[in-house]
């Protein structure tokens, strides 16, 4: 295995670039695809809710499937670096016609909607998961890796910045009045910066660590073999979906029981011979016997859905709340230039409290300063925008460690069991921030549909204003408490502490 020690600069800036386009459609489109899906292209809000439920969790499959290829992929260009290159143009297509509204009925439009959210959601995938493990080939020097994770995160907030802050005021100004085809247009100019972003990506970045091939089977045989496993992905899916959308005993008691026949299928797995399992189900096992990755996915999953809802409710906030629409395209750029100053600290404060005390800090303290926003008024609006700059300092903190744990948790992979699944760890931690992501963005339009909200009615939203609040402050706070707690799970306390592990694995194997 190569090693590598300080990237140079020019490559950091490469990097952060792919998630600037990452991020027009992560946290700039879909951040607005809901409240577009209700008032402009008139679909119901539960409706939308659980299209937008149904698709992130399919996501559960795509993802790990895109892992093991990228895992297994190798070119002169690299094994994750080609990809990012080839799904620019469909993320971009996509992502124009999530946003474009045919003249079709009902069922039409639903359709049509769920059509081209798979299709944005897969490109996103086939882009998205090799960008991401393609920091954990570019070194592997942990301080440097955090380093390069947040340059990406400050990269990340840019896209937002982009995207949330100049949307409505570009809708407006192509549309002139008809926000369908500014919504349209102003796709397609992000559309087009975005093929260009991910084009220098490409370009300015390499792959210096080169993990050791233990596969001597064909991908189509060991694709095969994944296939065979998909039940035990996608029903435990599709029961949590028929719970969260129906909520009633019959389907909590599904629920229940198809997680424990999941439970007892996944431990038989683990208690097998490692000799008698296939590359798939022994790249399973060592990942359900990695705590470090088995904590960060449910902490993953929890700052997503204290991310996800805060945005997802931010654009019926102001419109409705606070009673000026444009001032969310303010609100979004302050809140995303606090968030790349919190990237960009990220590396420094963590050297100094340490990764796993940071995030507790950063979950804790993001959850009280969001709570907060439950008690201010109308008219309040510079103590909203300074304890929502707060609330969001905090939280750009989170994703920076998340993804640079993440390539801690690979590390300890494979120093526990001389393995390495780079693409499968990254894949499985993209995949459980759009799982966050979906659910967060269909527990804010369920919350409204449950206040009688309707996006063609606009005199529903004077009952909904209660549920915009609770939206916007405890419901998203409760998700960070929770991750606060759990984090104190996590085993690699520290530099020391994973360097001891690792010691201690070697004097044990020797």
């Amino acid at each position: 295995m190569k090693t590598s020690k300080g990237l140079p600069l020019y490559e950091k800036i490469g990097y952060a670039l792919g998630d600037t386009a990452s991020n027009f459609v992560w946290r700039g489109a879909l951040a607005f695809l809901g409240v577009f899906y209700t008032d402009t292209f008139g679909i119901p809000a539960a409706a939308a809710a659980l299209l937008i439920l149904l698709v992130r969790l399919s996501d559960g499959v795509t993802d790990i499937l895109m892992g093991m290829v990228a895992d297994r992929y190798q070119s002169p260009q690299g094994k994750f670096r080609p990809w990012v290159l080839w799904s620019a143009p469909a993320l971009g297509l996509f992502m124009v016609l999530c946003f474009s509204t045919p003249d079709l009925g009902p069922n039409g439009k639903l359709i049509y909607a769920y059509i081209t959210y798979i299709g944005l959601t897969l490109a996103y995938t086939i882009s998205n998961v090799p960008y991401s493990a393609l920091m954990g080939v570019m070194t592997n020097d942990r301080l440097e890796r955090t380093s390069l994770s947040g340059f990406r995160f400050a990269g990340a907030f840019l896209g937002g910045v982009l995207m949330t802050g100049f949307l409505p005021d570009l809708v407006q100004f192509f549309g002139n009045g008809n926000q369908q085809q500014g919504y349209q247009y102003s796709m397609f100019l992000f559309a087009v910066v975005l093929v260009i972003m991910f084009c220098l990506t490409y370009a300015l970045t390499k792959e210096r660590v080169s993990p050791k091939q233990t596969s001597t089977k064909p991908l189509s045989a060991e694709l095969f073999e994944f296939s065979k496993n998909i039940p035990f992905i996608v029903t435990p899916l599709l029961a949590i979906t028929l719970f969260f959308y129906y909520r009633n005993v019959i389907t909590g008691l599904l629920f229940v029981l198809v997680l424990v026949t999941t439970a007892i299928v996944i431990r038989k797995l683990y208690n097998k011979p490692r000799h008698t399992l296939s590359r798939t189900q022994q790249d399973v096992a060592d990942l359900l016997s990695n705590k470090p990755w088995l904590v960060l996915l449910g902490v993953g999953f929890l700052f997503m859905m204290f991310n996800g809802i805060k945005q997802g409710v931010i654009a019926y906030y102001f419109k409705y709340y606070i009673g000026n629409e444009l001032m969310v395209g303010q609100y979004f750029i302050s809140l995303l230039l606090v968030s790349i100053i919190g990237a960009l600290l990220t590396a420094k404060l963590s050297q100094f409290f340490g990764k796993k005390r940071l995030f507790i800090f950063c979950l804790g303290m993001g959850g009280l300063t969001t709570a907060a926003l439950y008690w201010v008024g109308e008219d309040q609006v510079s103590l909203l925008f300074s304890l929502g700059c707060l609330s969001e300092f905090f939280a750009a903190i989170m994703p920076v460690l998340f993804f640079s744990m993440l390539g801690d948790s690979a590390d300890y992979s494979e120093a526990k069991n001389g393995r390495r699944a780079t693409g499968l760890i990254f894949s499985a931690g993209t995949f459980i921030n759009k799982a966050g992501g979906g659910f967060a963005g269909a527990v804010v339009l369920f919350v409204l549909a449950a206040f009688g909200y309707n996006g063609m009615d606009p005199a529903t939203a004077e009952g909904a204003l209660e549920g915009m609040k609770l939206l916007m402050s405890w419901i998203p706070a409760s998700f960070a408490f929770v991750g606060a707690t759990l984090m104190l799970l996590y085993p690699l306390a520290d530099d020391l502490c994973f360097t001891r592990n690792q010691k201690q694995h070697s004097l044990s194997s020797s």
